[in-house]
């Protein structure tokens, strides 16, 4: 009898902290509606991914936070959707990092031509450290920085001949994204850079304003470039994060409890994202193949040469972000699995 009396006793002083802890977690969550934007549509690696995160944070919060998900850039680009966060009209998105340097200059190291190798590394230097320090800039400008996400290697497409060389790129009118690193990397490197919006693009190289264009497989083939493309070289010649943002404004008016559902349920996503993306990748190339494009890697050695050549850009990306900071980066990298 007194065992029993013991264990239910022992039982009562176990529970009677974890219910209150729980009953204490629950009072901490409160109905909220989260405005959630993002550029591409619902039926794309993005728009799955976010909402998996929708579903897990109504999960986890039995349903008192509501994610709605705002796709195909109706909230806006990325820069106008960032003013938005940094103003508290709107709670949430995911963008891109390239898109963020004019707010915050760290941002751009990850925009250095030729940084990564491999999706490992940039797995290990982006969820790492130097990721985390990068990020935490963002704090300083109304923003707060969750997870980085990931668009991919970009990789070059032409209607004028294969990439097998450097001197390939010679005159080729390459449109590339409104961001200075990219128009020198692909100055450096012999082409006619064309700095263009991404929403001109189909029509630039249908009426051939414009050679060829750069992006990930899987936006080669969403965008049906290969209709108006004939050559795809893979060069990887940069990586692109994707980050899912915050109001700052609004994220420290949550309790720590909301936060860290928020968190956990970006993480979530983030895992899911990248093995999403990675799968469409390797369809969507297989899928550029059957619809007639002709594909060939750089070799090794060229990759080398391009990397070289485009130096005074990598350059510049270390007089924008100091020297320290793309060291860090460097050692992270030098760190990381291939």
């Amino acid at each position: 009898m007194k065992r029993f009396l013991f264990a239910t006793l022992a039982a009562a002083i176990l529970a009677g902290p974890l219910a209150s802890f729980s009953t204490q977690a629950a009072d901490d969550i409160r109905p909220r509606m989260i405005r959630f934007g993002y550029g591409l549509n619902e039926d794309s690696n993005q728009g799955r991914a976010v909402k998996l995160f929708a579903e897990e944070v109504a999960k986890a919060s039995d349903g008192k936070l509501k994610v709605r998900a705002f796709g195909a850039a109706s909230l806006g680009p990325d820069t106008q959707m960032q003013n938005a966060l940094i103003g508290g009209a709107q709670e949430m998105m995911v963008g891109s990092t390239a898109t963020l340097v004019g707010i915050t200059k760290e941002m751009a190291v990850w925009d250095t031509p030729f940084l990564f190798e491999s999706e490992k590394q940039a797995d290990f230097v982006l969820d790492g450290p130097v990721g985390q320090q990068v990020m935490d800039k963002l704090k300083e400008k109304g923003l707060v920085g969750l997870v980085y996400w990931e668009n991919g290697f970009r990789n070059m497409t032409n209607n004028v001949r294969p990439i097998n060389k450097m001197e390939d790129f010679s005159g080729v009118k390459v449109r590339v994204m409104q961001n200075p690193v990219f128009l020198d990397t692909f100055k450096q490197l012999g082409a006619n850079a064309v700095p263009l919006p991404f929403s001109e693009l189909f029509t630039a190289l249908e009426t051939k304003a414009v050679d060829g264009q750069e992006n990930p497989y899987n936006t080669i083939l969403s965008s049906k470039f290969y209709e108006v493309q004939k050559y795809l070289t893979v060069t990887n010649h940069v990586y692109s994060p994707w980050i899912m943002l915050a109001s700052k404004r609004w994220w420290d008016g949550l309790s720590q409890t909301e936060q860290n559902i928020l968190m956990e349920a970006a993480k979530k996503a983030r895992d899911a994202e990248r093995l999403d993306t990675r799968e469409e990748g390797k369809k969507a190339l297989a899928q550029l193949k059957e619809n007639g494009m002709q594909v060939n890697e750089v070799p090794a050695e060229e990759v080398q040469r391009m990397r070289e050549k485009a130096q005074p850009a990598i350059q510049s990306v270390i007089d924008t972000v100091g020297k320290p900071l793309f060291d860090q980066v460097q050692a992270e990298i030098a760190k990381a699995p291939k």
